[in-house]
């Protein structure tokens, strides 16, 4: 059973910081695919950040380019996002998320909430 549980959200000044961790567990991840997202009130779920388990390539949505930074620690099978700069539009909950390469997202964690005040 595929396991993602993220941790540390919480409410942040703008312009602070925040990293969140995301523990994965349940399955050998080497050839998939961690992703951030993240839903604010009212909108859809977004696309974050990604980070392949096998290499490390990363990828951002523009809005979250310069200020996250997504990385992994394959001892721990966790992966984390650090963000820098926040902006009260940062505020969702955020969701981490594993699929296969080149598929779909399949497996998603209960979200953790990022507030971040003006």
């Amino acid at each position: 059973q595929v396991q993602l549980v993220e941790s540390g959200g919480g409410l942040v000044q703008a312009g602070g910081s925040l990293r969140l961790s995301c523990a994965a567990s349940g399955r050998t991840f080497s050839s998939h695919v961690m992703g951030w997202f993240r839903q604010a009130p009212g909108k859809v779920r977004e696309f974050v950040a990604s980070i392949r388990w096998s290499g490390g390539s990363t990828y951002y949505a523009d809005y979250v380019k310069g200020r996250f930074t997504i990385s992994r620690d394959n001892a721990k099978n966790t992966v984390y996002l650090q963000m820098n700069s926040l902006k009260p539009e940062d505020t969702a909950v955020y969701y981490c998320a594993t699929g296969p390469q080149g598929g779909h997202y399949d497996y998603w964690g209960q979200g953790t909430q990022v507030t971040v005040s003006s």
